[in-house]
């Protein structure tokens, strides 16, 4: 049993003005709210946020040719500081929605109908495009590794005295020495 889609689903879009007719065209400016869990571990599209979307579908042989634009706010962390960071992102949108299964294939997106969902579009161009490591700037120089500090706020001097663990015991011989011969 096929599920159909919801006609008032915000991301389910109409193409009933273009009939079948190959060649006709509509241009479309949307805004719709953010889908939730669009992001990656550390950065994403923050849920109900507003999308952007400067569209164009076109009537084909086979189907509705959805290509245009997004562009949608963006929202998480530096992955070298931890701090919390936002951001812009544009992603390109183009596919092609068969009329029926038999012109397309497993991974082909089908119209419902006279209906199409471009919320897995939009998803997917989005995911792809977001960095896997976002930083709040390209010379944040990250966290202190042995206590955790910002270095951009540790200033020139920071530093920790560094001893192997293998000659750790023998430390404590040095000063006793040193202090023997200060006698």
């Amino acid at each position: 049993m096929t599920q159909h889609l919801d006609p008032r689903a915000p991301w389910v879009i109409s193409t009933h003005d273009l009939g079948r007719r190959p060649g006709s065209m509509r241009q479309m400016t949307l805004s719709l709210p953010a889908p939730a869990n669009l992001g990656v571990d550390m950065i994403g599209v923050p849920k109900d946020t507003e999308v952007e979307l400067n569209i164009r579908l076109e009537a084909v042989m086979e189907g509705v040719l959805v290509s245009g634009t997004a562009h949608a706010p963006l929202a998480g962390e530096c992955s070298r500081c931890l701090d919390p960071l936002s951001s812009e992102i544009e992603v390109n949108l183009q596919e092609l929605f068969f009329y029926s299964d038999e012109d397309a294939s497993e991974e082909d997106s089908l119209l419902d109908g006279e209906l199409l969902d471009l919320e897995p579009t939009f998803r997917d161009a989005v995911v792809l495009a977001l960095p896997l490591s976002p930083v709040c700037r390209e010379d944040c120089q990250g966290l202190c590794v042995d206590c955790g500090v910002k270095l951009a706020e540790a200033g020139p001097d920071h530093g920790h005295e560094k001893i192997d663990a293998r000659w750790a015991s023998l430390q404590g011989l040095i000063s006793e020495n040193d202090n023997d011969q200060e006698k």
